[in-house]
């Protein structure tokens, strides 16, 4: 039986490496974003992977893309152990908007501003940028860009979650209650009448169970939007029946 290869893939190695201490985090005040050093990240992947290249993709000798419309992007190539990936990041300013060979403005819902046009710098700066994705796409600080705080590791266990609260549950109504349809209370016996006398009257009356307090407040609305004039006679709101 042959024997299993046990040795780790670039990935493997690549991504267990922890580098949050060679980090820098910008805060454009709507979202943190966080850059990992270029010269760091390549020294790490060369003294792992001496014969580890990459490439700048250029287009008839110019190392970046252009489109009037849409702006500047560049392109890398990272190869490792015979392993190639590609990588292209836009040339943006530091509000994130795609900068472009003129200045443009932009209109959002509060303000108008201009996104300047791209220089050679930050040509050259999104490059090394790119690079470094490039690079997370064989597991070099890849967390970084899901978020995360800490790379993975099946050494550390996971921590338990919380056990949930259950809200309390509510009351139901007991049965022998009546519940008011309008304010959802139970209905109160009022001047000696029961509350199955006083939902039956002002189902009658209004085509819905309620209390009194319910059913005097109904009728008072229905009378100011007819215009009619109150039944001095009722000492009730409205007339209860047995």
């Amino acid at each position: 039986m042959a024997a299993s290869n046990s040795k780790k893939s670039a990935f493997e190695i690549l991504s267990a490496i922890n580098v949050n201490d060679h980090t820098e985090v910008k805060d454009t005040g709507k979202v943190k974003l966080t850059y990992l050093s270029w010269a760091w990240a390549w020294a790490e992947v060369k003294k792992a992977y001496p014969d580890a290249t990459y490439e700048i993709e250029k287009f008839n000798g110019i190392p970046y893309a252009y489109d009037p419309l849409t702006g500047f992007m560049v392109y890398t190539k990272v190869t490792i152990e015979g392993i190639t990936h590609e990588m292209w990041l836009p040339v943006m300013d530091g509000n994130n908007r795609a900068m472009k060979s003129e200045p443009y403005e932009v209109k959002t819902k509060y303000n108008t501003f201009t996104v300047q046009p791209a220089t050679m710098f930050d040509v050259n700066k999104t490059i090394m940028r790119c690079l470094v994705k490039n690079l997370a796409m064989f597991g070099l600080g890849l967390y970084i860009y899901a978020g995360e705080d800490i790379p993975d590791s099946s050494d550390v266990p996971a921590e338990e979650p919380a056990p949930t609260k259950k809200a309390p549950a509510k009351k139901a109504p007991a049965a022998d209650q009546i519940i008011c349809q309008r304010c959802g209370k139970p209905i109160q016996p009022f001047n000696g009448n029961t509350p199955q006398q006083i939902a039956n009257a002002t189902m009658k009356r209004f085509g819905k169970v309620m209390c009194m307090a319910c059913g005097s407040a109904t009728k008072q609305e229905q009378e100011a939007q007819a215009q009619m004039v109150q039944d001095e006679e009722l000492q009730l709101p409205f007339p209860i029946e047995d």
